[in-house]
């Protein structure tokens, strides 16, 4: 390296610093109040006394926060510098990376649902990975779900979050008012999910982008308020407890000595493991059934239709196609989607209310799809391991739990800002043979 490309490389570099730390200076009056207050209840133990509480002065909190952005911020403008990554790097070839990633998509989707049916048999796997692993399964199928919406059809919904709440009571009000099974509830769950779909499809009908998406956020918000207020049947904010359990195959996972149960039928010894190990199998194979309709539905004509009316829907029409009827199927086989994995929440859990089914959890679904990439199945399951499993495991941090949840979706939106899996099989593909006769 000559003189002059050293003196350069090191302005750049002290450039770097400069923004860095320009850039902790400009969130420091925002690292104060989010990191240096904390509120001690009983009014004992704080630096300043207030009613029955303290507040608590956490400087090191403050300066460890602005260490982190510094060195996050110095970290970003390194690797987007393109003098530094052909110094350091090697800047290799774009087709490199791409044929290294497309050596390896073909082998993630068999390696992970191998993992995936292996789990709760790993000797480090305990009741809390289970538990995990279920809830990221059940974000998958909801990912799977509305990436028929928004991923191949190309409709913003932001209230998908709706159908997964109409999935869950009405699995909850047949099953308690009717005594009927998990197995009979659920396809009733999914058929009533399918019809709200449909109930929203035809008033926005006409609409798209901005105005498509605060018409389905008000329609989710207009199914939670019901929910909230209609106490004769859904029990208001207070919810509905006591939701039968599935069953395998008739045989109960209790042990309260009333008859034949499970552990009885195959002489084992009870554990309530085994219950959480059959929800887990079961909401695994909710999931590949959702995966596996939905690469079905892809190669069929509403499939291609759902992708057509994604790219031009102006286009569409112009080739025939029934825009009205394929956004309808759209929103109904995904709302559908959304009853079942709403029925199996209803059904773990045991306990449902208003409060499970905000606008949050339709955010937190648009981001799986959104990060994942847009129609990428292996991108949804994905997004959903990092967003949803990096979340529950950094719980422990308590208010910084959502930090780390934030930090992850900017990650991601830096360095994938397509998504993670910006490729996908086609749906079809045209061969073209040449006769030389």
């Amino acid at each position: 390296m000559s003189a002059g490309q050293k003196n350069r490389s090191d302005k750049n570099l002290g450039a770097h610093l400069r923004d860095a730390g320009l850039t902790a200076l400009i969130c420091l009056p925002l690292a104060f109040p989010m990191f240096g207050f904390q509120l001690v209840p009983g009014g004992e133990g704080g630096n300043v006394k207030t009613f029955g509480t303290s507040v608590e002065l956490r400087f090191f909190w403050v300066i460890i926060a602005l260490i982190v952005i510094f060195l996050g911020r110095l970290l970003i403008s390194l690797l987007s510098s393109k003098a530094f990554s052909k110094q350091v790097v090697g800047a290799q070839p774009r087709s490199v990376n791409t044929q290294s990633m497309s050596s390896i998509t073909p082998w993630l989707g068999p390696g992970i649902l191998g993992v995936a049916l292996l789990w709760p048999w790993f000797p480090f796997v305990d009741r809390w990975l289970v538990d995990l692993g279920i809830l990221v399964l059940t974000y998958i199928m909801l990912g799977w779900g509305l990436n028929i919406v928004v991923g191949l059809a190309g409709l913003l919904d932001l209230g998908y979050v709706a159908f997964y709440a109409v999935g869950a009571y009405s699995y909850a009000l047949i099953a308690l008012n009717f005594d009927l099974t998990f197995w009979q509830c659920l396809p009733l769950a999914g058929i009533f999910a399918a019809m709200f779909g449909i109930l929203l499809g035809f008033p926005v009908l006409r609409l798209r982008g901005d105005y498509l998406a605060i018409v389905t956020l008000g329609f989710g918000e207009i199914i939670r308020i019901v929910l909230l207020n209609w106490s004769d049947l859904t029990n208001g904010p207070d919810g509905l407890s006591g939701i039968p359990r599935p069953t395998f195959f008739g045989l109960p996972f209790k042990n309260d000595g009333s008859g034949t149960n499970f552990h009885s039928f195959f002489g084992l010894e009870y554990t309530s493991m085994h219950r959480i190990i059959f929800l887990y199998y079961l909401i695994l194979v909710l999931a590949l059934i959702t995966n596996f309709v939905t690469e079905r539905i892809r190669l069929l004509p509403v499939g291609r239709a759902w992708e057509a009316l994604r790219e031009d829907e102006i286009a569409c029409r112009s080739l025939g196609i029934n825009p009205r009827n394929t956004k309808l199927t759209a929103f109904a086989i995904g709302a559908m989607f959304a009853g079942f994995a709403g029925s199996f929440f209803a059904t773990r859990q045991a306990f449902i209310s208003p409060e499970s089914f905000t606008f949050i959890e339709s955010a937190i679904i648009l981001a799986i799809v959104v990060l994942g990439g847009m129609g990428s199945q292996m991108g949804v399951v994905l997004a959903a391991i990092f967003l949803i499993g990096m979340t529950e495991l950094f719980r422990e941090l308590e208010q910084f739990r959502m930090l780390a949840f934030g930090a992850g979706m900017v990650a991601i939106m830096i360095w994938r800002p397509r998504g993670l899996l910006t490729k996908r099989k086609p749906s079809i593909r045209i061969a073209h043979t040449v006769d030389f006769k």
